[in-house]
């Protein structure tokens, strides 16, 4: 057990633990150190919960971060490890479902033949064996190690109060092979993650099966879905020294990310004096700050529309449905098996066994989302995700962190290459604004998908940006580009950059319209779409932008107003329409509701939630608008609300009587029908949907009588950023589902409660204002 001593000076406490042993035996399969020699780190916690980690150097700084980020979310960090070790079925049976945070598999069994395949191949300990940069850098490695060593630490503590994991036999030590498996399974996850249930499925044919072929244009909308479907999003604004009051960058950051699985926010700072000192929100689980700022430099990510991965199609042999051909010559496809411990309904445990196919292009799938791709006699689909060779997302993260300016960042990124599904945007203190969209994209030019795309693959690579090249030709394979540090990834030179001292922003549509007055054209297809209709969340936020421009310059305090404002643009465009056509209907009172509604998703709006029932279904209609989309107006375009679609009538007068047959007021105020309940405390959260084009995103669950009662993702760690004359950021945060998952944490709902409120943290950076602050805690930890 650790040797403690306490002592209090004024808020302080002080820890020092020491001759800390392990808990259990570390498992058979696992590598690395358990608890780590000579690891030293202070956290000093402010109000909210929010650690300050500072050591010495970077394996003291992994182990500062280890230890504070088990304290908050030792459960969701648990589980994970089960997920990344293969073990779910065994522990929780093999038909429930994980909670997606790793992968989209809907199935324990599915998730568990999919990393214990990963784990068998030793694909990880192949990419960290790899020197930097094709590997982990040296730093990355230091951070794990120590993270590692962190989170053992605070297990032998034994102060686990999270009713969600006490006492669970699945809470046992981790190593640094752990912490970077997370990092390789979250760079997968809008690739290879988005199919396993489709891998776990495949089968060769029976016979001389044959199925109808493939409809591109259902498997493109599959696509757009599966990226749809993946609870992830984001807005983020930089504003450079032209549109800034002081002259200075700004940021916005505000992805949308799960509320209540192991893939959120948790936030941070970590220092290392006169080497690094950031701070911000990092996945949990990450050794680094994933968006956040330093004392001259903030950035954030959104969710990019480059699809991290392409299919390709094979012509298999005749009379066997397990080779291929390739240049007319045979080549069989490997059949891997992996056996996982399954627990039974009495509780025994017994050993199932499932199949990977795989082929020189990747494992085959019969289908993409729940569009099926048949494996037939002679025909058969592989997937092929260059993430799966990519484990270096932790290089470009750390390396963003410590970078100065904006030119650094752009540096850092091309260096790195290790981000797998997200734009960069990003402001520094010398004014400056960028936006890229540098992911890692398999090597799929519009030349060479004109080249090598099946004709079904022609389809939906236009449709969707989803390549499925021709298997027959090893030519189709995507080859080595100039300066890409992986074989089969796009180089880095086609990647859209846009510098700008104005502003740039992105809402997950494509780069084409980062900036109206600047838009981006002419790249490759697998990047995005350029001038074709844009969401209405990117409008929302090109019209907020020039509006508040149109007032003065941005300050901070105007851009937490924009994120927070709630502006229903749906409703600013379709409301007043609405009324009209309710009013020609003779409907009545609902009719004076929605005149009288603020066109806001604010907690308190009356009309909102009768506006949101009806607009859900409305927005499906085909013949919404009356004027279409103008590439020459691509801001106020499609627009004019079309009251002759049978549609929309038909949504408005179903909501009217939806929420009548339900018992809720039809101008009740928001906020009682959209909450979440934290310990049987409802607080109430504001925000809107995606098809309301509401920046502050939120997605919740409708239950009949009971409005949107528990959140399940949309607005997560939010931050707005500048930069003054001196050496302290001027920065405002709010993580909207609070820092810890555990229950009985005094940190479980305590920014949940700013959120509702629409207030925020003024998160302190610069150590006068750490020391100052009135909940300072410290903990010094030390591993002799």
């Amino acid at each position: 057990m650790p040797r403690t001593r306490v002592r209090r000076l004024g808020v302080v406490a002080v820890l020092l633990a020491a001759g800390l042993a392990p808990v259990t035996a570390p498992p058979a399969h696992a590598g690395g150190v358990y608890g780590g020699k000579g690891l030293s780190a202070t956290i000093r916690y402010t109000r909210y919960g929010i650690p300050h980690i500072v050591a010495r150097d970077y394996a003291g700084l992994g182990f500062g971060t280890g230890y504070a980020a088990a304290r908050d979310n030792v459960c969701l960090l648990a589980q994970g490890v089960v997920t990344l070790r293969g073990e779910r079925s065994r522990y929780f049976g093999p038909e429930a479902a994980p909670d997606q945070s790793l992968s989209s598999a809907t199935t324990n069994l599915a998730s568990d033949l999919f990393f214990a395949e990963i784990n068998r191949s030793r694909t990880v300990e192949r990419l960290l064996s790899r020197p930097a940069p094709y590997g982990p850098s040296r730093e990355v490695r230091e951070l794990s190690r120590g993270w590692a060593a962190g989170y053992n630490t605070y297990l032998r503590e034994g102060k686990i109060t999270d009713p969600a994991c006490k006492g669970a036999p699945w809470l046992r030590p981790i190593t640094e092979l752990d912490v970077h498996r997370r990092g390789y399974a979250l760079a997968m996850l809008g690739g290879s993650g988005l199919a396993v249930d489709q891998m776990a499925a495949a089968r060769p044919p029976t016979g001389a099966a044959r199925s109808a072929a493939p409809d591109p244009g259902r498997i493109a909308e599959a696509v757009r879905g599966l990226k749809a479907g993946a609870d992830m999003g984001s807005n983020a604004i930089a504003v450079g020294k032209g549109a800034s009051a002081n002259g200075r960058g700004l940021l916005l950051g505000n992805p949308h990310y799960p509320w209540h699985t192991g893939r959120r926010f948790w936030q941070m700072q970590q220092t290392i004096p006169g080497k690094l000192n950031v701070s911000g929100g990092a996945l949990l689980g990450s050794v680094s700050v994933s968006i956040g700022h330093n004392a001259t430099f903030a950035w954030s990510h959104t969710v990019a529309t480059g699809t991290p991965f392409s299919l390709t199609q094979l012509q298999l042999v005749p009379g066997d449905p397990t080779a291929y051909l390739v240049d007319g010559r045979a080549e069989k496809m490997v059949q891997r098996r992996v056996t996982v411990q399954a627990r039974q309904p009495d509780g025994s445990v017994r050993p199932v066994t499932g199949t990977q196919w795989r082929t020189r292009y990747g494992p085959v799938v019969t289908a993409i989302g729940s569009v099926q791709l048949p494996w037939t006699a002679s025909t058969a689909f592989a997937f092929n995700d260059p993430n799966a060779s990519n484990l270096r997302i932790a290089n470009t993260s750390f390396e963003l962190g410590r970078s100065r300016t904006t030119d650094d960042a752009l540096r850092a990124l091309k260096r790195t290459q290790g981000l797998p599904w997200v734009n960069t945007i990003a402001a520094d203190s010398r004014g400056n604004a960028l936006y890229t969209q540098f992911q890692v994209l398999p090597n799929i030019t519009n030349e060479f998908a004109a080249r090598c795309n099946t004709p079904l693959g022609q389809a939906v690579f236009a449709s969707a940006g989803v390549a499925i090249l021709d298997g027959s030709k090893s030519s189709c394979t995507p080859g080595k580009a100039p300066g890409a540090l992986q074989t089969g990834i796009l180089a880095p030179d086609r990647y859209p950059v846009l510098k700008r001292s104005d502003y740039v922003t992105n809402s997950n549509d494509s780069h084409w319209l980062t900036n109206p007055g600047r838009p981006l054209e002419g790249f490759d297809r697998i990047l995005g779409t350029e001038r074709t209709a844009r969401s209405l969340r990117t409008r929302s936020g090109l019209v907020a932008v020039e509006d508040q421009l149109r007032k003065g310059r941005f300050t901070r305090a105007s851009m937490q107003e924009l994120v927070f404002a709630n502006r229903n643009h749906a409703g600013e465009l379709a409301a007043a329409d609405t009324v009209a056509l309710c009013r020609a209907m003779n409907l009545g009172e609902p009719c004076e509701i929605l005149a009288r509604w603020d066109r806001t998703a604010d907690v308190g709006s009356k009309g909102a939630l009768l506006f949101d029932r009806y607009w859900r279904a409305a927005a499906r209609a085909p013949d919404l608008w009356r004027v279409p989309f103008d590439v020459s107006d691509p801001v106020r375009t499609p627009r004019g609300l079309n009251t002759d679609s049978p549609t929309v009538r038909a949504a408005l007068t179903g909501a009217i009587a939806e929420l009548r047959g339900s018992g809720i007021p039809l101008d009740a105020p928001l906020g009682q029908y959209q909450y979440v309940t934290r310990n049987g405390e409802r607080i109430p959260i504001g925000g809107g949907t995606e098809s309301q084009g509401v920046l502050n995103k939120i997605e919740a669950p409708w239950t009949p009588g009971a409005g949107y009662t528990e959140v399940q993702h949309g607005s997560s760690y939010v931050q707005v950023v500048t930069f003054g004359h001196g050496p302290c950021p001027d920065a405002r945060t709010l993580l909207t589902y609070s820092q810890s998952a555990d229950s009985t944490s005094p940190h479980y709902a305590d920014q949940t409660r700013l959120f509702s409120r629409n207030q925020w943290v003024r998160a302190p950076f610069c150590e006068d204002d750490i020391r100052r602050d009135p909940a300072l805690t410290v903990i010094h930890l030390r591993v002799r």
